[in-house]
């Protein structure tokens, strides 16, 4: 019973229910400030679940997730601002001359339609690029890189358009969310259980789906389409599934993200956040859902406190924390207990094969 329990604990489900569980407990430790930063961590690590699930099990690395991020975040932002203000039209708009909502702002004003269009919209968008990529076998490098300019034409963009995003200042200046204000501990403190429950709930969703059938096909796309193609499976529709649902995981952490941060702007959606969304997967160890969690949290926490302690020199030691990471580590942080278990086991098989001393007096 004792072996069973050890094992439970060290399998991913129950590693990350210890990691909830210390996260739960997390306020009776922690400032507001210092919980409000964990809790936009939470938010990137909701965001990296479906990354994982995009590249660790699927094959398809994107550089372009700051896209669907943005997209939850935007559309999140539009609504705490239309409920925020103090006239019918943003502020930034007003000094535009525009003094009629646009359309598309204006359906924003209902929060039963904008927290939905959140996770949608990018989905809806991320469908419509799959189908026009996976359809016609585009991928591997040339995806990513098709990606990353749809990065830099999002946030071109954004800019452009001053008069409706706000431009490179992006939209803030939020007060309220249904009524409660944001500025006050009890509110933010919820939106921080909120983001618990959804990474939970993301988790094991993603984890039953890599787990079933549908798991076996996306695993078997990442380590040989043409062979999955030539078993008369259509890979296409399955890439498209998946970077619709991992799109739709980056708009829900953007939503998440924005509450507690109180602003958005085309800095954070870029091309430069895309890339060191990657790159917490990757520290964590792509493919095991738990390892980028891990990730997003320790790197974002070893940011916020090189910053802070190291305020010159703190870029030098995230980056030499990675450099440690991928000489050291190539599997990333989950790949330190495949080590630790492969060197009990060859010890194990060194002491059950080593002849004991009674057996070599006998020999001699």
């Amino acid at each position: 019973m004792q072996l069973s329990l050890v094992k439970m604990l060290v399998s991913k489900q129950g590693m990350f229910l210890i990691l909830v569980l210390a996260l739960l407990l997390a306020p009776l430790f922690l400032s507001d400030f210092r919980l409000n930063l964990l809790g936009r961590f939470l938010a990137l690590a909701i965001l990296v679940i479906g990354l994982d699930l995009l590249w660790g099990y699927t094959g398809i690395l994107s550089l372009g997730h700051g896209i669907f991020f943005g997209l939850g975040a935007y559309i999140t932002a539009m609504y705490l601002l239309l409920e925020s203000a103090s006239s019918s039209v943003p502020d930034f708009m007003m000094w535009s001359g525009i003094l009629e909502l646009p359309w598309f702002w204006s359906i924003m004003e209902n929060p039963f339609i904008a927290i939905p269009l959140a996770i949608i919209v990018p989905m809806l968008l991320a469908g419509a690029l799959g189908l026009f990529t996976f359809r016609n076998r585009i991928r591997g490098v040339y995806f990513t890189i098709l990606t990353q300019a749809l990065v830099l034409v999002t946030t071109t963009l954004i800019v452009s358009q001053q008069n409706y995003t706000g431009g490179t200042n992006g939209l803030t200046g939020f007060q309220t969310v249904f009524g409660f204000s944001l500025n006050q501990a009890s509110t933010q403190q919820a939106i921080y259980f909120i983001t618990i429950a959804c990474l939970v709930v993301v988790f094991f969703l993603c984890s039953k789906l890599v787990n079933s059938r549908l798991g076996k096909v996306l695993i078997a796309i990442r380590d040989g389409e043409n062979r999955l193609r030539y078993s008369g499976y259509d890979a296409s529709v399955f890439k498209i599934f998946v970077f619709s649902l991992s799109a739709g995981i980056a708009g829900l952490a953007g939503m998440l993200f924005v509450l507690q941060v109180g602003i958005i702007s085309p800095t954070m959606i870029g091309i430069v956040p895309s890339i060191e969304m990657i790159l917490w997967v990757a520290l964590g160890g792509r493919g095991t859902l738990i390892g980028p969690v891990i990730g997003a949290v320790i790197t974002n926490s070893a940011s916020t406190f090189f910053s802070e302690s190291y305020p010159d020199f703190w870029l030098f030691f995230i980056g030499a924390v990675f450099v440690l990471i991928v000489v050291f580590l190539p599997g990333g942080l989950m790949s330190l207990g495949a080590k630790f278990k492969k060197g009990r086991g060859d010890q194990y098989e060194k002491e059950r094969t080593e002849p004991t001393t009674e057996q070599k007096n006998t020999a001699v």
